[in-house]
């Protein structure tokens, strides 16, 4: 990996602890977990418009395959990845959030866009799963931000969820196995390969627990209308 991308990724690593730390300073009277979420969003979005910048022809996203990867699309992966690295740390300072499945995803993810910048390939695909994967990010945090804001079970929480697990829903089971079977019959490193399967079976392991979410939420929304 060349030392101008390790570097970025350093910077990254510590741009978004600052941010983590400027959060908890600006609100002292809000949760670990809030803060680190605000971080989360502000990397989704920045996620999200660096890989759309970094599309070489909109006709098709995700060309030329297998292709050497183009400055935007280095630093977009840099930069993911040094947020990757803070918030697998950030997480196991929060109990919520310390657990095997996180870490497991944040792994993947890690070794996955790691071995993208390493062998600098493959990156119109790799800016394209990064989009997919953080397309639905914002919505997934605003659903536990709104809690903390004391509009758990609300109609507008519930909004949250449905538009979380249908934009998940979308591009991770629809967009993820393309791209994966792009990734897999092209020219690509055996690593991204074998880190573009995991990272779908992670996607469809979460799809699944997902589905199980919305099917509890509406059950219980269900409930409390016939009692009331």
């Amino acid at each position: 990996m060349e030392e101008h991308i390790i570097n970025l990724i350093i910077v990254a690593v510590c741009s978004w602890t600052a941010l983590f730390f400027m959060f908890r300073k600006l609100l002292p009277n809000k949760s670990y977990e809030f803060s680190n979420r605000l971080v989360s969003t502000t990397h989704a979005t920045l996620a999200v418009t660096l890989s759309f910048l970094s599309v070489q022809d909109f006709t098709c996203p995700v060309c030329p395959h297998a292709s050497l990867s183009t400055p935007k699309q280095m630093q977009a992966l840099a930069i993911t990845v040094g947020y990757l690295i803070y918030d697998l740390v950030c997480s196991h300072f929060d109990e919520r959030s310390a657990n095997i499945d996180n870490t497991l995803h944040h792994l993947v993810s890690i070794i996955g866009l790691g071995a993208g910048l390493a062998y600098q390939k493959c990156g119109a695909e790799m800016a394209a799963t990064l989009f997919i994967t953080e397309i639905s990010s914002p919505f997934l945090h605003l659903r536990e931000l709104l809690k903390e804001f004391g509009y758990k079970d609300t109609d507008l929480n519930l909004a949250a969820d449905v538009m979380f697990a249908v934009i998940f829903s979308v591009a991770r089971m629809v967009g993820g196995p393309y791209l994966a079977y792009v990734t897999l019959t092209e020219d690509n490193p055996l690593l991204i390969k074998i880190m573009a399967s995991g990272l779908q079976l992670v996607s469809a392991f979460w799809f699944y627990k997902i589905l199980r979410m919305v099917k509890h939420k509406f059950t219980k929304r269900n409930t409390v209308k016939k009692l009331a």
